[in-house]
């Protein structure tokens, strides 16, 4: 029987979030795997893997908001804006910089902001990916997006930091789309100095915490081992930023069908419901876009085989 569920993987330094997939499709001895958002190779931390029926969810937790940890270095930047690019701008005077011009930086910077996607990216300009542009040695405008910052924490005690190149470490709270990469040379522009960003773990990605998670080795041994169904969350888990609420009698019959409905007095306030059955999600239903007043199915995970619907 393959297995259904949302895998909470703590992603290894090295692998794409692609060899991940591929592995565990190996291991699990199944097809249907998808990620929930890429992580880089060097970065490590939580990747939600959906098995199964799960895969339904997947792009509702890569909307969620991610937690990471991330080393900024001040001194030089580097044409990837991590540690793993070419430098391409350095400032090797002595610097001091204190906790209070630290802390200012990184309150100008949460909110809503503005980013440019780095070259070294897999954001699509005219059909292309940026990296593509990028290796080919090529230059492209780059669209401005808003990302969403909801805090920048500074993990280090120090009063102030001195030295050619200055590191420290601080954790950010962000919404979908986010580039820490970027946001840590936006915050050496912030200090008037150069800057990448020198390491980054994902510490949460929804709903999903470090705590949780389970390394490639450690799943091999779960799933030899024929338990796997013990790590795994389930579809609602992965759902659990939507309202919630049982189907009644009266909506049984559209919603099993898919029908567009009156909406559901959630939906005034709220964009998407999840329909349940039995407390299993069964649908997953919106604002009808066109139809003021009615409610449209933009998921159906179906309904359990047993028992009578």
């Amino acid at each position: 029987m393959e297995p259904n569920g949302i895998l909470p993987l703590w992603k290894e330094p090295g692998m794409t979030s692609h060899d991940c997939v591929f592995r565990l499709r190996k291991i699990l001895k199944t097809k249907k795997v998808g990620h929930t958002g890429t992580l880089d190779p060097q970065v490590d931390g939580v990747l939600p893997i959906c098995l199964g029926r799960s895969t339904k969810v997947a792009e509702y937790i890569t909307d969620q908001g991610k937690t990471y940890e991330a080393q900024v270095l001040i001194g030089y930047s580097t044409e990837t804006e991590d540690a793993e690019g070419a430098v391409v701008d350095q400032d090797p005077s002595e610097k001091t910089i204190s906790r209070n011009q630290l802390e200012a930086a990184l309150e100008s910077l949460t909110g809503d902001i503005e980013q440019i996607p780095p070259m070294y990216s897999a954001v699509k300009v005219n059909g292309r990916k940026l990296y593509e542009y990028a290796r080919k040695g090529e230059t492209v405008d780059r669209p401005v997006r808003t990302v969403r910052i909801d805090s920048i924490e500074l993990l280090d005690h120090n009063d102030s930091w001195s030295g050619q190149n200055i590191r420290f470490r601080i954790r950010i709270r962000c919404g979908k789309g986010t580039y820490i990469r970027t946001l840590a040379v936006q915050i050496g522009q912030a200090l008037g100095y150069p800057a990448h960003m020198s390491q980054l773990t994902r510490t949460e990605s929804g709903s999903f915490t470090k705590a949780q998670c389970v390394t490639l080795a450690e799943v091999e041994d779960i799933a030899q081992n024929g338990d796997i169904g013990s790590v795994l969350q389930p579809i609602a888990y992965g759902l659990s930023a939507f309202p919630f609420t049982e189907l009644t009698p009266d909506l049984m019959f559209g919603i099993k069908n898919g029908q567009v409905l009156d909406a559901h007095p959630i939906l005034k306030e709220k964009p998407f419901i999840v329909f349940t059955y039995g407390g299993e999600p069964v649908a997953l239903y919106k604002r009808h876009p066109d139809k003021a007043g009615k409610m449209k199915p933009e998921k159906m995970f179906g309904f359990p085989k047993t028992g009578e619907v």
